[in-house]
């Protein structure tokens, strides 16, 4: 029975000291939904012998079918806290009540963008690590995102049972795979970690790791063995966690404490963990494992824990997992572990609203969501868009940072793109409702006060993915979510019958609203394009947008992978344009830039937006630019944030300054569409030597200088030993040593290769990390699992562009697929010669 009401709920919205909003994040296949179903099942939402196996925040039903979550869902939970928990809180609190907002996010890497999108609405992280397979890439990519958001995470180490019932580990064993798999996490942390945030590490001793197992639905917190030895031997709560954990032994003749393995004898010692914490559990397990029903019997009676008439006659693993259930309950780790170590809104508000807020940090709107005011203007932030029932309806879902969201309140409603005192992106409209997310359903509520995450209804036609909501007329947007996975595979998609275009075009305008990664859009030869972050991705895309969004059958076309075209040389001449009325000359050279820094660019590192000074200093540092030039840097390009840059390098030219504007246009048309194929370009710095441009005016407008300026980009390049890269997957892949010939085998035929591998101590697994280019990344998957009898496990994210061997210039296989490609966007296949681009003197 659900044991909380609606109004209950809505009552504890107001209390923002006693709000947990956290999200549960992992690599794939770590147990975060089945993990999730023990906190749900405390809250009454679903039994408890269903917890485990019924995957409660799967709610759609090719999840439960994969078994793998796709789209991240949100549930609101209420709980009471036991009055001597609360003494451990240490920020302020009021009563015992706890509203829990959690996000149950997906782990396969083509869904990171969802997780993204819930990371920016919560404060805190579960971390979910498996036993067995240690912190893998996803587990680090995930906490890279989660401390870039400020976020602040604990660690559940799930998947115990495993190691004791498949591995047969020993306790000192055990001990040590939890010991490493803690230390990877810390460095991951310690890598990424945002120094504002203080130290995030997580430590047993200090209750901020729980060891449990999702699908049995146990786990326990160093704190609740330290709270049963307080009570027994009379001594201090804090210092018994401490003696749990590290090098702490117990000598059961002296009755004494120490930090050596031996005693004075030379005996060796049992350490402190195994022998308070971990030898119950083992003692239990065998007794129960091998019917040992006496000993069992004993064992139950004193752990106090009593079995109903119906649960006497289990044995085996049924048992096993009524009693672990009975004795260390999940929910209660979980919880008490969320309420006393993650943030209330009131506090992560505090050190995340600088990085949250585009505007200044002193007007109103910084300080209301500083404060987390619900008095104050309201700041809402609108993280991803959730389909209805309702078909082509959407509730905007996100989380309410300042002021109060109420139905019938008439808000500004801020795109992306908006800029403050400019009308673009912005709209006036009333809120229709305002919805609790309850996982599987909704539930209408009659308004909603800072620090809760919420749904609305009526302002889906108005936003395509995300954006802003605030009644303030002076408010700046908050910040846009930077996702770690880019839309690098393409399809082609069409409609079986031509009378259902029209449904097609809306059904992808409701695909691209309704995930936060995918891009749907029209190429110039009028194909209809989806572009997914993988392979799987795009699957689950097309299915959507064929069941439900356009509701027609669809056809597709091959994968395309986007290229990007870039120079290998500096340019052999100087190349040069002459204006169409022969009056304006362009001097100019390409050359090729660091991969550091065409890296650095495109994450943020040195961008656009930088002091012009402070980017000149280090661009003359680290990458040995010439100040001058660095400081006369143009622009950056395509879409004025690229890896591309414009510098002017000449010397005293009458009226530059004049045709600047024309130039930069010019060369975001040229960087956006190169000569070779009209790919993006990449990692090419343009320097302008001269202008010579005439002395009247009218005669060195736009309509001479763009057209000018983009052909001598183009001679540049052409002269410079042009080159295409592509992109390339780091695939990760977890396999027994016995499949690892059939791993090479397949990389081979597929132009990957292996660049590290590791055997996973204390398990027979191999981690196996490789480089494969993403053409040739189609049905990889299929062909792993065939070449390795269904052994290798394959994780890709994009990674990095390398360069394709061979010149496009030349005929050979890259200039075939060069060719291939202008078909395909309704190019003639040739590539344009230089002197189309190129004036002599």
């Amino acid at each position: 029975m659900v044991n909380f009401s609606v109004d209950e709920i809505r009552a504890l919205m107001d209390k923002r000291t006693n709000i947990r909003n956290m999200s549960v994040i992992a690599h794939v296949d770590h147990g975060k939904s089945t993990l999730t179903d023990s906190l749900v099942s405390k809250a009454g939402i679903i039994a408890s012998a269903k917890a485990g196996d019924a995957r409660y925040t799967d709610t759609r039903q090719d999840e439960q079918d994969r078994g793998i979550t796709i789209k991240s869902t949100a549930i609101s939970m209420f709980f009471e806290m036991a009055e001597e928990d609360l003494a451990d809180v240490k920020q302020k609190t009021e009563g015992a009540g706890f509203l829990i907002n959690l996000i149950d996010s997906p782990g396969h890497v083509d869904f990171s963008s969802e997780v993204t999108a819930a990371l920016r609405v919560t404060d805190g992280a579960l971390v979910v690590v498996d036993t067995i397979e240690g912190v893998c890439v996803q587990t680090e990519t995930v906490l890279r995102q989660a401390l870039g958001e400020r976020i602040k995470p604990v660690v559940v180490i799930n998947k115990v049972d495993r190691a004791l019932l498949e591995l047969q580990l020993t306790k000192e064993d055990l001990y040590q795979t939890f010991s490493r798999t803690i230390e990877s996490v810390n460095v991951v942390i310690a890598t990424y970690l945002d120094k504002s945030l203080g130290d995030v590490q997580v430590y047993p001793e200090k209750g901020t790791v729980a060891f449990g197992s999702g699908l049995h639905g146990w786990a326990f917190t160093l704190r609740q063995f330290a709270n049963r030895y307080a009570k027994k031997f009379g001594v201090d709560k804090e210092k018994m966690m401490g003696r749990l954990w590290g090098e702490n032994y117990f000598n059961p003749k002296t009755k004494k404490w120490t930090n050596k393995g031996t005693d004075t004898d030379g005996k060796s010692l049992e350490r402190a963990f195994n022998t308070f914490v971990l030898d119950p559990i083992f003692r239990l397990f065998d007794a129960i494992m091998n019917f040992k029903k006496e000993e069992t019997a004993k064992m139950l009676e004193k752990l106090e824990i009593t079995l109903k008439s119906d649960e006497k006659d289990l044995e085996g693993k049924a048992l096993l997992k009524t009693v672990m259930k009975k004795f260390l309950p999940a929910g209660d780790a979980l919880l008490e572990m969320i309420v006393i170590h993650l943030p209330s809104p009131v506090t992560a508000q505090k050190y995340r609203f600088d990085t949250l807020y585009e505007g200044p940090l002193d007007d109103e709107c910084a300080i209301g969501i500083r404060d987390c005011d619900p008095t104050g203007p309201l700041m809402l932030y609108v993280s991803k868009m959730v389909p209805t029932s309702d078909k082509g309806r959407f509730y905007a879902f996100g989380r309410v940072f300042s002021g109060t969201v109420r139905a019938g309140l008439k808000v500004r409603i801020q795109g992306p793109n908006y800029v403050p005192g400019k009308k673009d992106d912005m709209f006036l409209k009333s809120i229709q409702r305002v919805v609790l997310m309850m996982g599987r359903y909704v539930e209408s509520i009659e308004d909603c006060p800072a620090g809760n995450i919420i749904g609305l209804v009526g302002i889906d036609q108005f936003l395509l993915k995300s954006g802003t909501i605030t009644t303030s007329e002076t408010a700046h947007n908050l910040k846009v979510m930077k996702f770690s996975v880019s839309p690098v595979v393409q399809v082609a998609v069409e409609v079986k019958n031509a009378n259902d275009l029209p449904k097609l075009v809306e059904g992808l305008k409701r695909l691209s609203k309704s995930d936060p990664c995918v891009l749907c859009y029209t190429s110039e030869s009028g194909e209809h394009i989806v572009a997914g972050a993988g392979e799987l991705h795009l699957e689950i895309c097309l299915k959507d947008l064929e069941e439900d969004h356009a509701g027609v059958p669809i056809k597709t076309g091959d994968p395309v992978v986007q290229l990007r075209e870039t120079v290998q040389a500096e340019s052999s001449i100087v190349a040069l344009s002459k204006s169409p009325n022969k009056h304006n000359r362009i001097f100019m050279k390409a050359a090729p830039m660091q991969e550091e820094l065409a890296r650095d660019i495109e994450t943020g590192k040195v961008s656009p937006k930088d002091d012009f000074k402070a980017r000149a200093r280090i661009l003359a540092e680290e990458y040995g630019w010439d100040v001058t030039d660095a400081r006369k840097i143009w622009c950056f390009g395509p879409d004025v944030s690229g890896a591309n840059l414009l510098v002017d390098t000449t010397k005293g030219v009458q009226y530059l300054n004049e045709i600047k504007d024309s130039c930069i246009a010019a060369f975001q048309w040229a960087t956006k569409e190169g000569c070779l194929a009209e790919e993006n370009m990449r990692a090419i710095r343009f320097n302008i030597l001269d202008v010579v441009l005439h002395a009247d005016a009218i005669h060195r407008g736009g309509g001479q200088i763009i057209p000018t300026c983009r052909r001598v980009c183009y001679a540049a390049m052409l002269t410079a030993n042009p080159g295409v890269m592509e992109p390339v997957f780091l695939v990760e892949i977890q396999c027994p040593e016995s499949a690892m010939g059939g791993i090479y085998g397949v990389l081979n035929r597929r132009r990957g290769h292996v660049f590290a591998e590791e055997q996973r101590p204390g398990t027979p697994l191999y981690n196996v990390k490789a480089y494969l280019p993403i053409m040739e990344s189609f049905g990889f998957t299929a062909d792993l699992r065939a070449g390795t009898g269904g052994q290798a496990f394959p994780q890709s994210v994009f990674d990095h562009w390398q360069i394709m061997s061979g010149s496009p210039l030349e005929a050979g296989k890259l200039q075939d697929m060069i060719q291939g490609v202008r078909k395909r966007k309704g190019l003639t296949p040739e590539i344009p010669p230089l002197d189309r681009y190129y004036d002599k003197l």
